[in-house]
């Protein structure tokens, strides 16, 4: 008798670490909140007018960045966001333009231009502002290596606000 009752506790025992590690190991919703894979996107680079995906950065930590040429605290942090691209090969920013916001596509040009900035910009005409509920600008999304969400900021963020909320 003391034979099944402990078989059946093992039984349970090792159901219960199977349904554990289920729930564990599930993969995340995509979503735009924390915790969720973050929307996939395909928009035309600035300078290159090639196609850049968000998934062309899976397996490196994302800044992305949705900003405008007309919002001041965009214009602050921009320079920053050059400084930490430059600084942290391993990480990617990703700049999303609300274009459609825009005089037109050169003043994005002449912006990039005068900041100096090299970190991929995308030009969204498409709507993905939209889809991630980008109601202020900046927001910026951190992403994980596996296209998670780990946080998002909505205002300026200084270089060591983003290498904090990056862990560098």
């Amino acid at each position: 008798m003391m034979k099944k009752m402990l078989a059946a506790t093992f039984l349970l025992f090792l159901v219960g670490v199977a349904v554990w590690n289920f729930a564990v190991q599930k993969e995340a919703e995509i979503g735009i909140e924390k915790g969720d894979k973050a929307p996939d996107f395909t928009l035309s680079s600035l300078k290159s007018g090639k196609d850049v995906s968000l998934s062309d950065f899976k397996g490196r930590k994302v800044l992305l960045n949705f900003w405008a040429t007309w919002c001041k605290p965009c214009q602050i942090e921009m320079p920053a966001m050059e400084e930490l691209q430059n600084e942290h090969q391993d990480i990617t920013v990703l700049a999303v333009n609300f274009t459609s916001s825009e005089k037109n596509q050169q003043a994005v040009e002449t912006f990039a231009e005068r900041h100096g900035l090299t970190f991929p910009i995308v030009l969204d005409q498409e709507g993905i502002n939209a889809k991630y509920e980008i109601f202020s600008y900046p927001t910026t999304y951190v992403i994980d290596e596996n296209g998670i969400i780990e946080d998002i900021v909505l205002g300026t963020m200084t270089k060591k606000d983003m290498e904090e909320k990056l862990g560098l």
